[in-house]
């Protein structure tokens, strides 16, 4: 059953997105070649206790860190390790915190110094998606709509887009219905409302859409050993349009990136 949200509760997660955002934002700097990946992860947990908040990840169905940490081939759900960053490697990170009662929960997918062009490309496209995506999350549109697009878009590109994963809803519990996946038709599935959270995150592999796990039961790689890219934000659906409660401009910031990307869904309360 989905759980629509009041105005106030959409308040007070935009603060919890809010949290996941400054601490994605606090790595973005820390994430280059001969980063400890543990060392990261233990900032992290740090970070977010400073915000008033815990860990959404921590302990949740006995997960062993704050981060989901999945460099290169792996899609989602890896865990941190004492490997170092490499130069060319990219790195997933999906982070959650509970504040108030409500979670936050988003990724970005990093660069570590200088990728391959082909690389770069994937993770463009990945993130154009998601913005392709949170457009059809609106009054009027169903659950199938999001997907759709998604996967019309990645998929013209030549890249396989991951079925098994999917994005979810958002609020007391981490993960809530209505389920978003990343692919569908158009006017199938749950019908949209006013009040409706979601996080919405493309999972696109470079190949084949095939994915496996490791015997560690958490890690999800890429069927072919390529590249992987995911992106994730949180939105409501507010006066029939789709409103950020996170956002990518802690890293940008942190980065030294000029983006317009989130103007036409951001409100000045993200700022």
């Amino acid at each position: 059953m989905v759980k629509l949200k009041s105005l106030e509760e959409i308040e007070i997660m935009r603060e919890s997105a809010l949290v996941v955002s400054r601490t994605l934002g606090m790595l973005a700097s820390e994430i280059k070649p001969g980063a400890n990946p543990l060392k990261l992860d233990k900032m992290a947990e740090e970070f977010i206790r400073e915000q008033g908040a815990e860990p959404g990840f921590l302990g949740m169905y006995d997960f062993p860190n704050t981060l989901n940490w999945s460099p290169n081939s792996q899609v989602v759900h890896g865990i941190p390790t004492n490997e170092e960053l490499k130069e060319g490697d990219i790195i997933s990170v999906d982070c959650g915190a509970l504040k108030n009662g409500y979670y936050g929960d988003h990724a970005y997918t990093f660069q570590v110094g200088e990728v391959e062009e082909k690389t770069k490309t994937l993770l463009q496209i990945t993130k154009e998606s998601l913005y392709i995506g949170i457009r059809e999350f609106k009054e009027g549109n169903r659950v199938g709509d999001v997907g759709y697009a998604i996967q019309k878009y990645c998929e013209a590109q030549g890249y396989g887009v991951v079925r098994e994963l999917v994005g979810h809803g958002l609020g007391k519990d981490l993960h809530e219905d209505p389920q978003m996946p990343n692919y569908g038709k158009r006017g199938r599935g749950k019908k949209f409302a006013n009040g409706m959270v979601v996080a919405i995150e493309p999972m696109i592999n470079m190949g084949t859409k095939r994915i496996k796990q490791l015997k560690d039961g958490w890690t999800i790689l890429t069927a072919d050993g390529q590249p992987s890219a995911h992106f994730e934000h949180n939105v409501a659906l507010i006066d029939g349009k789709p409103e950020l409660l996170s956002t990518f401009q802690y890293i940008y910031d942190a980065l030294g990136i000029s983006s317009t990307e989130e103007e036409e869904f951001r409100s000045k309360k993200t700022a």
